[in-house]
């Protein structure tokens, strides 16, 4: 891809995204991912069923008369987003790649967030963390988010989505919300996923293909592994063997599927080629 291909896809990827931050999320974002913290506002004289935790022993002593602290909830959030930038996101069949896709979707989470006034951070991850951009505000932070997704080159290829939790759970010490975008190609990242639930407002957002679901009957062809580099001759004409594929494939969904609701995580799919906004906005409306 040319610098002028990449000025390109950004500044697209930037239209769109914006107005779908100011004319369907805006909203639904702030109301489903408010601060949720509180912070001290002032103190005001104490009020029968005040908390009595809350008197502001210091200002009582002083002026002889009971005063309470005031708290109110914060509003400025740290958004992560946690992006895989593995292999397997190179692929799609349905107009664009799920990487494509991913782009779109973090683009339209980050400029949601600076609409909410909230700063943005981005980890890049593959077998290795890629890339830590700090979180920030402002437009021309998240044009810089938007030109990292598309024109990253990851020295890894395979997926490690461990490694890419805890390094955020490790260098985000506040209580942030994250969004996991992937595709979940990957074993063992339970304890991981457990940990940054658990510290963090986790959001996780799956990205699929159609043509990955099931094999289409194509006779004998040869597959690539976009992670390992692996080829391997295929019999697609072969029922079992599209069946084994099959089946393969919704036993990694449901694993998936089990550990979001184990742990109480907002979760859901959103496959290439379709529109993402409905999904995105279930998900704002089951928070809110």
């Amino acid at each position: 891809m040319t610098e002028n291909d990449i000025i390109k896809q950004v500044r697209r990827i930037e239209i769109r995204a914006r107005g779908l931050s100011q004319q369907m999320f805006s909203g639904e974002y702030h109301s489903a991912f408010k601060g949720r913290g509180m912070a001290f506002s002032e103190v005001r004289e104490y009020q029968y069923g005040d908390d009595v935790r809350n008197i502001d022993w210091n200002v009582t002593a002083r002026l002889n008369h009971p005063y309470v602290k005031v708290f109110e909830e914060e509003r400025e959030l740290t958004v992560m987003l946690l992006v895989d930038v593995s292999g397997s996101l190179l692929f799609g069949t349905r107009s664009q790649l799920k990487s494509e896709l991913v782009a779109e979707i973090a683009a339209t989470l980050a400029f949601s967030a600076i609409h909410n006034n909230d700063k943005v951070g981005v980890v890049l991850f593959s077998d290795r963390i890629e890339r830590f951009i700090p979180p920030k505000k402002g437009s021309s932070h998240i044009l810089r988010i938007i030109r990292e997704l598309i024109g990253f080159q990851p020295a890894g290829r395979g997926t490690d989505i461990s490694e890419g939790l805890r390094y955020f759970t490790n260098v985000t010490k506040k209580r942030s919300t994250a969004f996991l975008l992937s595709d979940l190609c990957d074993d063992g990242y339970e304890n991981a996923l457990k940990i940054a639930a658990g510290k963090h407002d986790l959001v996780v957002l799956r990205i699929d293909d159609e043509r990955e679901r099931e094999l289409p009957r194509m006779g004998l062809v040869s597959f690539e592994d976009l992670e390992s580099g692996a080829t391997r001759w295929v019999d697609t004409s072969s029922a079992t063997v599209r069946r084994e594929y099959a089946d393969h494939y919704r036993r990694y969904g449901e694993q998936g599927a089990l550990l979001m609701q184990k742990y109480g995580i907002d979760n859901a799919t959103i496959t290439t080629g379709q529109d993402f906004v409905k999904p995105l906005i279930s998900v704002f409306k089951r928070r809110g």
